[in-house]
């Protein structure tokens, strides 16, 4: 079963990017360039990711 997990691995910042790039196996590094496009365009892209970060629970290794 898979789960939804902050990385504790491949962090930047607080791990939420790398953990949704590890949930659908995807290059974390896409999806940290296409949150910062969105975060620009949209600007709420930051609040999301701090809720995120707030919400998403840690990987328990």
């Amino acid at each position: 079963m898979k789960r939804l997990y902050k990385s504790s691995e491949d962090k930047k910042l607080c791990g939420v990017c790398a953990g949704i790039a590890e949930y659908f196996d995807l290059d974390p590094t896409l999806v940290r360039i296409a949150w910062v496009i969105l975060s620009l365009w949209f600007f709420t892209g930051i609040i999301i990711y701090i809720i995120c970060a707030f919400v998403m629970p840690d990987k328990q290794i």
